[in-house]
């Protein structure tokens, strides 16, 4: 837009100047936004790329997401943001949030009994914080403020870690409920078909995908897009895979390894 375009006008020749092509860092920790992003190696698309959020439900083009994170291979989306489709009237509405895509159900994130993430201000990440080194980079957050009462979660630790020594993300969730629930179930979001390799351990196009059987019941549901701008992105369908809690309890840790495949 114009906004953007104006200021180009006057800085043609640093612009010129500039070094061409995309900065890759390996490292990025935005405070103010609770925004992160990580890769194995400065400079390089290639092995495995981490971004993560926290932040609260009441932000510009707010979708219910806080605690979301994605996953790429060499550059290819294996565990995704699905992002938004066309804009309607709807989308500016109160039942902007009868949308699925902006439901926080749709992205890489749990649900506890049927309840998902709230809209609002107050609904917001805790203890959010990042650090990174030669070895690792590590994103930690309590995720469960984002959660309406219903919900129960009194405290929801997620931790994602890049560990650049080993070539693989971490994904660890340590949760308290104020009650025993039903259904416990963490969401992952992939644009190809989804293979069983073993008890444990799925195929997600470029990675594999680890947990312990004995905890988490896989299962995978196939979403077929009808919204042009979805369809420009990802194709006709994506996946979603529901890691199910076999049997829920009020407090637990899950740990799910993802690495190249």
């Amino acid at each position: 837009d114009i906004g953007r375009q104006l200021p180009a006008l006057f800085n043609v020749e640093a612009l010129r100047s500039a070094p061409q092509g995309q900065p890759l860092l390996r490292d990025v920790w935005l405070p103010g936004i609770q925004v992160m992003a990580a890769r194995l190696r400065q400079g390089s698309p290639e092995g495995l790329y981490l971004a993560a959020k926290g932040g609260h439900n009441a932000e510009s083009h707010n979708h219910n997401d806080v605690g979301n994170f994605i996953v790429y291979a060499d550059g290819r989306p294996a565990i995704i943001d699905i992002g938004v489709e066309t804009y309607t009237a709807k989308t500016f509405s109160k039942e902007r949030y009868e949308i699925w895509t902006m439901q926080s159900a749709w992205h890489n994130l749990p649900t506890i009994d049927g309840v998902m993430q709230a809209p609002g201000r107050r609904f917001a990440a805790r203890d959010a914080g990042c650090r990174a080194d030669d070895r690792q980079t590590e994103f930690t957050l309590d995720i469960g403020g984002a959660y309406p009462a219903e919900a129960g979660v009194e405290s929801w630790r997620r931790t994602l870690t890049l560990d650049r020594a080993a070539g693989q993300v971490r994904l660890r969730e340590q949760f308290r409920l104020a009650r025993t629930p039903r259904t416990l179930t963490l969401s992952l979001i992939t644009p190809g078909p989804v293979a069983v390799e073993r008890a444990g351990r799925l195929r997600l196009g470029p990675v594999a995908v680890e947990f312990d059987p004995a905890l988490l019941a896989p299962s995978t549901e196939e979403v077929a897009l009808q919204d042009v701008r979805l369809r420009e992105v990802w194709g006709e369908r994506l996946f979603r895979v529901l890691l199910t809690a076999t049997a829920p309890s009020r407090q637990g840790e899950w740990d799910v390894r993802i690495a190249p495949a």
